[in-house]
């Protein structure tokens, strides 16, 4: 295909203020797709060039951009840059230069769709030397051949800013309606800006198989290819497995214990919430791997938890999801997060870091074993195959601690043992529920003694004045947009970090060293940057506000915690989650 048809189609999109308007315009292309085409389409279509789970990057910052930019159209560094500090967009720099080219190209090319891909996922193999040179090269070939149009998304592509509008939810949908539409016969009504398909239940089911489908390959784009050539047998015909990483199901907050029965049923299991790292473990082919809740593999970093689980889990192949939690090795007491965070970055010395700080996992679920896929047996049947399968040896590998009740004390007091213990709360589950890999859908619900947190990626800061000058301070922070994918802001934090490395928690140095690469527009002392940090924020209240764009705005925010080794910017609080928080807040 051509890229300019999918340019062309960015655009239709972005123009479009409705979801559902989104989702009619992209599932018509969808439809008009070819098959070898399929999957880089939706990929691009999502800003991405490497499936989620796949941990290849292209190792692409900004000033290797304007070089390309250079080599490319012939402009000097500082046309550029000028460019760049008027419009504060390098997509848009690289369309306004594309527009008064001054370099003639001799060789220049139509471009298809997967020139583009092609071309960019070459650049992550690229290491060493001449590397520079070499990723400048592919991308000034893509711009030589580009149309203004084209050269401001191929940037915006590699720099992974495209976000068009295209959430989750649109994307499901379009697939649904591309390929499934027909059958039962989608009516939309671009004026009602509504649909209503001839058969709601058998809609609901073609939407259920995709999102199922999603779910367990965690590729929009293998879902797209997989329902335009196999239909729904093979969307349903899909399995777990082992060794591809899969998203984590995630849990809301309940309000207090009574909620907790109230939203998961009674009786229900009541389980530690452990203030550790969340592992993804697999066993395929007799190795075993290890993954983030960021679907990033980190088997090298974490050599024990490889041992334990090759001596005391049985099985020839599985899935685990648990949790890593420090402790002290003389004192042997459970320790918070922080303590292990720095072994999630660390590279090198790992079987030092191990010995001075030591893990112990926790596990507490199970998806795949010896070739099965177990994700819709009910919770407590999967709980049942994890104690025949683990062999428990206390501060190497447990089970996470349990209890399972249908009474309000009994669960208070393990709630109270669980504090006492350190820990962060308790998890209350549903005995009868499936597991649901990346869905927050209330089959459980945790409990803490503090007010809900929000995981925010940070989008831009100003640079700091006197005493903080060279480091970067006041940090504006967004939730997501669930429909459109796309980061609203919802206030700005300063306060939570340290000035001193010697103190306990994140300096303004560190944040500074993190964001500074991450810089795509600078204004003075103002600064926009990529999403990637993702902190976790307290807060007193949330507030209704007009200065930001998410219509809400964070009394009091603070610094809880960094995640960005922990949590991608596509797991932050959705937009839904703040109104409903803001909804059942105890003033009203």
């Amino acid at each position: 295909m051509d890229y300019k048809r999918l340019v062309d189609t960015y655009e239709h999109i972005q123009s479009a203020t409705k979801r559902l308007e989104k989702t009619k315009i992209l599932s018509e292309f969808l439809k008009q797709t070819d098959p070898t085409d399929i999957e880089s389409i939706v990929l691009l279509m999502q800003g991405k060039i490497f499936p989620s789970w796949d941990d290849r990057k292209t190792g692409v910052a900004t000033r290797l951009v304007t070089k390309a930019i250079a080599k490319s159209l012939g402009y000097t560094d500082a046309a550029i840059e000028a460019e760049w500090k008027r419009t504060g967009d390098l997509g848009v720099v690289t369309e306004n230069l594309t527009t008064q080219k001054k370099q003639v190209t001799l060789f220049s090319k139509k471009l298809s769709v997967n020139n583009v891909i092609s071309n960019i996922r070459k650049m992550s193999a690229l290491e060493g030397p001449g590397s520079i040179d070499r990723k400048v090269a592919l991308i000034a070939e893509l711009l030589t051949s580009a149309s203004p149009d084209e050269a401001r998304y191929i940037i915006r592509t590699v720099l992974e800013e495209l976000r068009v509008g295209i959430g989750e939810g649109i994307l499901r949908d379009a697939i649904v309606w591309a390929f499934f539409g027909d059958d039962v016969k989608i009516q939309y009504d671009p004026a009602e800006k509504s649909i209503e398909p001839e058969n709601r239940e058998v809609y609901n089911k073609y939407v259920d198989a995709v999102q199922s489908a999603y779910d367990i390959l965690n590729d929009f784009a293998a879902v797209a290819k997989i329902a335009k050539e196999q239909g729904v047998a093979g969307l349903t015909a899909l399995d777990l497995q082992s060794g591809k990483p899969v998203k984590v199901m995630l849990f809301q907050k309940a309000i207090n214990i009574a909620n907790a029965f109230e939203r998961v049923g009674r009786p229900c299991a009541v389980e530690f919430k452990y203030d550790g790292f969340r592992m993804q473990i697999h066993k395929s082919v007799g190795k075993i791997l290890v993954f983030t809740r960021r679907l990033e593999e980190v088997t090298s970093q974490f050599p024990e938890v490889v041992e334990f689980v090759k001596s005391h889990v049985a099985g020839d192949s599985f899935i685990l999801d648990a949790e890593a939690v420090g402790f002290d090795p003389k004192s042997r007491k459970y320790l918070p997060f922080q303590s292990i965070s720095q072994r999630i970055k660390r590279k090198y010395d790992v079987e030092q870091m191990s010995k001075e700080f030591p893990v112990e996992v926790n596990v507490f679920d199970l998806l795949y074993h010896d070739n099965k896929t177990l994700i819709k047996r009910p919770f407590k049947a999967r709980r049942e195959i994890l104690e025949r399968i683990v062999t428990q040896v206390p501060q190497k590998i447990v089970l996470a601690r349990q209890v399972v009740t249908d009474n309000d004390s009994a669960a208070e007091q393990f709630y109270q043992d669980a504090l006492k213990a350190g820990e962060e709360g308790v998890m209350f589950k549903n005995l009868d529920a499936e597991y649901r890999p990346g869905s927050r859908v209330g089959f459980g619900v945790k409990v803490k003694p503090t007010m809900q947190s929000l995981d925010l990626v940070i989008v831009g800061a100003e640079w700091g004045e006197g005493k903080r000058s060279g480091w970067l301070t006041s940090f504006v922070l967004a939730c997501k947009d669930s429909d459109t994918g796309a980061f609203i802001e919802i206030g700005r934090v300063g306060t939570g970090f340290k000035e001193l490395a010697s103190e306990d928690g994140v300096t303004f140095d560190e944040m500074t060293n993190l964001l500074k690469p991450l810089i795509v527009e600078e204004k003075g002392r103002v600064v926009r940057v990529k999403p990637h940090i993702v902190v976790e924020i307290s807060y007193e209240e949330i507030q209704k506000s007009p200065s930001y764009s998410s219509g809400y705005a964070l009394r009091f925010p603070r610094l809880a915690r960094l995640r960005e080794m922990e949590r991608s910017p596509e797991d932050i609080s959705t937009l839904e989650e703040v109104e409903n928080l803001y909804s059942t807040q105890r003033s009203r």
